[in-house]
Parts: C-alpha cells; sequence; structure tokens
C-alpha cells in the first residue's frame, strides 16, 4: 500500500494513515474556499480509526455551507490548514490533500458543491459532480 501520511509547512502537526482514503475530491464550497484562499479545497475522507496525529491543532470551527459546523484544524505555529474533524470525537476526518508528503497519491474522483465553483476555476475531466454535499 502507498504510503498516506503528511503535515503542515513546518512539521509540528503530522498524520499518517493505515489504509487508504475512502474517497478523494475537490470542494468548491464557499467556506473552504475562503479558509484555503483558493478555488477549491482538494480533500481526502479516512475513518478516524486509520488515522493517527502527532502535534496539536489549533481548531477553527464555523459555520458549515451545508448545514451545521466545520471544524478545520491547522498548526498553531506555522498557520497550515491539515484536517477536519475532532480528534477523539469524530468518527471520520477530512485531510487536506495539499498537506501529503507525497502529492502524487491524491487523485480526485468527486467535486462536491459545485454550485459555488466560480467561474475561473475550471473542472478536472471525469470527476463526479455534485451541487452539494452527497447524500
Amino acid at each position: 500500500m502507498a504510503r498516506f501520511a503528511g503535515g503542515c509547512l513546518c512539521g509540528a502537526l503530522r498524520w499518517e494513515a493505515d489504509a487508504p482514503p475512502i474517497f478523494m475530491g475537490n470542494c468548491y464550497c464557499t467556506d473552504c474556499r475562503k479558509a484555503s484562499g483558493s478555488g477549491f479545497v482538494p480533500f481526502m475522507g479516512f475513518p478516524a480509526k486509520n488515522l493517527r496525529f502527532t502535534g496539536t491543532a489549533r481548531p477553527y470551527i464555523s459555520a458549515a455551507e451545508g448545514g451545521g459546523e466545520a471544524r478545520r484544524n491547522f498548526c498553531g505555529v506555522c498557520g497550515g490548514l491539515v484536517f477536519g474533524g475532532e480528534i477523539g470525537v469524530s468518527d471520520f476526518h477530512t485531510i487536506y490533500a495539499g498537506s501529503l508528503d507525497d502529492a502524487s497519491l491524491f487523485q480526485p474522483r468527486i467535486a462536491i458543491f459545485n454550485r459555488s465553483r466560480p467561474d475561473w476555476v475550471k473542472l478536472p475531466a471525469g470527476l463526479t459532480v455534485y451541487d452539494a454535499m452527497p447524500g
């Protein structure tokens, strides 16, 4: 199996998975665009039981475009955005693909919140596209 692992810019907040992600994709919601400072956030989804975190995460909690709350965790040292969810509470975590040690492992298959995608962001070919969060 490929080694899915990564961390923030300075290395103070790290993660490692013992299984591949369940899905990989791009989120075009307004929240993710604001959090990333980009046109979308590339993400991977893992069950919490398959992840191990080291270092201290600083959470930022905001209203989610799909309803409820979004918890984004970043490094308190360098500010790098690393993962979503709450360690020890969430059954599932999103990992931001930009944190991967080996970027070639990211192969998006879905696009979510396409309704919020700016016109200047082009969709990669071959993605399954959802206007909102797939249900």
